[in-house]
């Protein structure tokens, strides 16, 4: 198992939990908190301490599944419109 496949092991989508929002397995930790509070400059450390049951590889998966999730965005352009 490569270690990109072991970090998105640590998320999890499930209907039941936060409406189906990706989160840190086994916990109701949005994927998308920790990346907002990483943005707004949050330190590893600042997380680990707010929320107790985040690990730090758990960080490395939200990151790891942010960026798995870019690369495999197609963007459209619509033509504009006069």
């Amino acid at each position: 198992m490569k270690v990109k496949d072991f970090m998105l092991d640590l998320i999890e989508i499930n209907a039941d939990v936060m409406m189906g929002k990706p989160v840190i397995r086994n916990t109701r930790i949005p994927v998308e908190l920790v990346l907002r509070k990483l943005s707004e400059g949050a330190t590893y450390s600042d997380l680990l301490d707010a929320y107790p049951r985040l690990t730090e590889a758990a960080i490395h998966a939200a990151l790891a599944y942010a960026a798995a999730t870019l690369a495999h965005e197609t963007v459209l352009f619509a033509p504009a419109f006069s």
